[in-house]
């Protein structure tokens, strides 16, 4: 049984395990989009989002505890200088796996990962759309019935102007 056997541990040691996750990390901020194998992929997205999380509010404490698991003072630089504003609106998500196909060599499944919002091509044909809140239906009829209920305020209206004039 694997009770609360979460974590990948990609077949190294834990000190190595941290070190290439943080090495990847810092590739990732910098170059925006990496090619990897899909199970570092995976466990690189489960390593980056909570960073890209606490880059979102750019103070000292979550500077420190970012450089703590990145290691690289320029990638934490870059992490709240250009990825933490553009990514500002966006509540998680911030990467995303796409699946290469199998490495030549060793027949490894390869993916890409990279960050959403980087991506200019995949984003391009998107038009922003304006966030649209959920409402309830209790209060909407059939058609006839709500554009009868539209328009009885604006015929009042008009009758309360030709009765002043």
């Amino acid at each position: 049984m694997r009770h609360g056997k979460k974590i990948n541990h990609l077949g190294r040691k834990t000190a190595h395990r941290h070190s290439m996750l943080a090495n990847m990390a810092c590739s990732l901020v910098e170059h925006k989009r990496i090619n990897t194998t899909v199970a570092k992929a995976k466990a690189l997205k489960q390593f980056v989002e909570p960073l890209v999380t606490k880059s979102k509010e750019d103070t000292t404490h979550n500077r420190r505890l970012v450089f703590a698991k990145l290691r690289q003072k320029e990638a934490v630089a870059e992490l709240f200088r250009t990825v933490a504003p553009k990514v500002g609106d966006r509540p998680g998500g911030y990467t995303r796996i796409i699946k290469l196909g199998n490495r030549l060599g060793d027949n490894a499944d390869m993916a890409m990962i990279e960050l959403v919002d980087f991506n200019e091509i995949y984003n391009a044909g998107k038009a922003t759309k304006k966030k649209s809140t959920r409402r309830s239906r209790r209060g909407s009829g059939t058609g006839t019935e709500a554009a009868a209920a539209k328009a009885a305020p604006a015929k009042a209206e008009k009758e309360a102007k030709k009765e002043e004039e």
